[in-house]
């Protein structure tokens, strides 16, 4: 399937607000990572709350993963792109992330799961993005669904652009998973030398994009690899122009904002303190891994 990427499409790109590096932590069991969404950059990048990078080849980088752990008030996109991940959680989904993948979980009111990998040795490399529910959707009930790398939509550029879009929307070809509330649109390019990729984004959209092999030009400014681009909001622009010098790798990922307040501690994303309160009482209660009812589709939440 080819669908061009038309420089034109795009009348008035965005450019590059500030480049930002990540900062290498760790997580889990002693998971090593690379923080590239802070907690700092919340209200900037609305409605997103984290994006982690993690890629290793050093079994003991990784192979502890994340023993069970708990969340509530928010979505959790995990996009593998080397290994295999097991997933389980309280609300009886089990599922095997493998390479080219995704999972979409969200915790609604509260799920408790683990992420462990499945394997002993050889590289082990994704991503993991929280994205914000509105406030009317925290205390909905929990959903998941595991994609494997062919059933997530994909298409070619006239420029040779590969993409798959994992939310949201580009050219005629519709992502995995849509959301109502926050319109993400969430694709990984692989852009050959030479090329370049057009894709409309919202002026009331955040957006930002994230090099993870070789290097990328956006308005003129150098974007290298495990730099985020954070894309600068301009009521005239209506999208942005990726340009490859050589071959790269990238996501490209945007939002509608909330514009709710933010209230974090930690694995729960509130709008209140209280409800912080209220979501540790019930973690420590044993009520906030109850096991759902079925929740419904994944084009369900509005």
């Amino acid at each position: 399937m080819h669908t061009p990427s038309d420089r034109q499409a795009v009348h008035q790109p965005r450019r590059v607000e500030r480049l930002i590096a990540g900062q290498a932590t760790s997580d889990g069991a002693g998971v090593k990572l690379t923080r590239v969404l802070t907690q700092s950059l919340q209200r900037r990048l609305d409605p997103f709350l984290m994006l982690d990078a993690f890629g290793s080849d050093n079994p003991e980088d990784y192979i502890a993963g994340f023993p069970d752990h708990p969340h509530r008030g928010f979505e959790t996109v995990t996009y593998m792109i080397a290994g295999r991940m097991l997933h389980r959680d309280s609300a009886g989904h089990e599922g095997l992330l493998e390479n080219g993948g995704v999972q979409w979980m969200t915790a609604g009111r509260g799920v408790i799961h683990s992420e462990i990998p499945q394997q002993e040795d050889g590289v082990m490399e994704g991503f993991q993005l929280w994205l914000n529910l509105p406030a009317r959707d925290k205390m909905r009930a929990p959903w998941y669904r595991d994609f494997k790398a062919d059933e997530l939509p994909k298409f070619v550029s006239a420029q040779g652009v590969a993409v798959t879009v994992i939310a949201g929307t580009s050219g005629e070809v519709t992502g995995a998973v849509t959301r109502e509330a926050t319109a993400p649109l969430y694709l990984d390019l692989h852009l050959p030398a030479g090329s370049q990729f057009a894709q409309i984004v919202p002026p009331t959209h955040n957006a930002f994009v994230y090099v993870y092999r070789g290097e990328i030009r956006i308005g003129g400014q150098a974007v290298p690899a495990q730099r985020m681009a954070l894309l600068a909001n301009d009521t005239s622009a209506d999208g942005v122009v990726i340009e490859a010098p050589g071959s790269a790798r990238a996501l490209l990922i945007a939002g509608h904002p909330l514009n709710e307040p933010i209230a974090q501690y930690g694995p729960f994303v509130m709008n209140t303190n209280q409800e912080i309160y209220q979501a540790l009482s019930d973690f420590r209660d044993g009520r906030l891994g109850e096991a759902a009812s079925p929740a419904p589709g994944d084009k369900s939440i509005k």
